[in-house]
């Protein structure tokens, strides 16, 4: 199973990384700081990347089904960083993926916010912190840089639907996490059309792409079509990168205001998206289940409220359904658009975080008309949910 990376070593551009053979090694950004996170052994570590500077030492132990981290607190040291905390959580539940609990035994002033945010129980007598990740993975200072509070509701209307307004839309790298089994951080990124635009083109015209889009054109067609998405306060375009390489384009919406709401009871905060994977060796099982989970990761993280995912991919798009299905995304029913047979795709808040969805996992139990002419998502899978 992809979950079994969860174990392996990471590859590390640290200076040190040949002093500790064998050392997994994680790469966090809590509150946007590139964060090591080095573990041999029971001995954690967490510092800047690239540095020994700054470096706070922990312990990371597991016994049966239980797992503690330590903050052994030494030589009068002052307690660790918060963003450090963060990092040293997120990697322990990554390295252990079965698990969904971590007792804390760390300064009550550094897991009080946890306590706060509901992340944490709090410490009573003997008894330390308990971290739940199902609560611990909503927390968006984790995996966003500049993550926002929800934006006062107050209603408006737009082509005569009633709709909250929202917030403007963000600029820059909006979620990041670093891909285990990949070995690599998956960032999303907003589109920057000067940038983006050539690799946007060329992903349009590719035939693989251009099958499910039907988008071919130039660079000034191209250009217009960034622009339209720019203007429109309803869908943001995103570009998703892996260290840094561009790979593939997204379009996140507020489906209250889309197309897709008069097909099902659309809630206020309830996000959708499309998707297209524009260069071919991205595509396929490992990366797939690198970036959807990630997508849907990042829609709940902006926005709390948000209590679901929607996607309308075409019917007959067997690969895509069987994707969605072992993302978590239950297929609700076929309807007809004007321009097309699709099915309706839905992902719970509450699943997503409860059965910790971000984890690759096998086979999952999909409904008989998705599962017929199913196949396996290994080769030239394709998202997109508009044609």
């Amino acid at each position: 199973m992809l979950a079994d990376a969860f174990q392996r070593p990471a590859v590390s551009t640290s200076p040190a990384a040949t002093a500790s053979i064998g050392a997994w090694v994680f790469h966090a950004h809590p509150d946007g700081r590139p964060l090591e996170v080095r573990l041999d052994a029971a001995k954690l570590s967490v510092g800047p990347q690239g540095s020994k500077e700054g470096t706070s030492q922990w312990a990371l132990r597991k016994q049966a089904d239980a797992l503690r981290l330590e903050w052994p607190a030494d030589h009068g040291a002052q307690p660790p960083e918060e963003s450090h905390l963060l990092a040293a959580i997120e990697a322990a539940f990554v390295r252990h993926p079965e698990l969904c609990t971590l007792s804390l035994e760390v300064p009550p002033s550094r897991t009080a916010w946890l306590v706060d945010v509901g992340a944490a129980s709090a410490a009573y007598g003997s008894q330390p912190s308990v971290v739940s990740r199902e609560a611990f993975w909503q927390l968006p200072r984790v995996w966003q840089r500049n993550p926002r509070e929800p934006f006062a509701q107050r209603y408006t209307l737009s082509q005569g639907r009633r709709h909250p307004m929202r917030p403007a839309k963000p600029v820059g790298t909006v979620y990041q996490r670093h891909i285990p089994w990949l070995s690599q951080t998956l960032t999303l990124d907003t589109v920057d059309i000067e940038r983006d635009l050539a690799a946007f083109n060329r992903w349009m015209n590719d035939p693989v792409v251009a099958h499910f889009w039907e988008e071919q054109g130039d660079l000034a067609r191209h250009r217009a079509y960034l622009e339209t998405i720019a203007a429109d306060p309803r869908v943001t375009g995103l570009v998703g990168r892996l260290d840094g390489e561009a790979f593939g384009y997204f379009e996140v919406y507020w489906a209250k205001e889309d197309r897709i709401a008069p097909f099902y009871d659309a809630g206020d905060h309830d996000r959708g998206w499309h998707a297209l994977i524009g260069e071919a060796r991205f595509r396929g099982k490992p990366f797939l289940t690198a970036w959807m989970p990630s997508v849907s990761h990042y829609l709940f993280l902006d926005d709390c409220r948000t209590q679901r995912i929607v996607i309308e991919p075409r019917a007959d798009n067997h690969k895509m359904i069987k994707s969605l299905g072992r993302c978590g995304y239950a297929h609700v029913k076929e309807f007809d658009f004007p321009h097309k047979r699709a099915m309706l795709g839905l992902l719970l808040r509450e699943r997503f975080f409860g059965e910790a969805l971000w984890i690759p996992r096998g086979e999952p139990t999909i409904s008989p008309t998705s599962a017929k002419g199913a196949e396996l998502p290994i080769e030239d899978t394709q998202c997109k949910s508009m044609t």
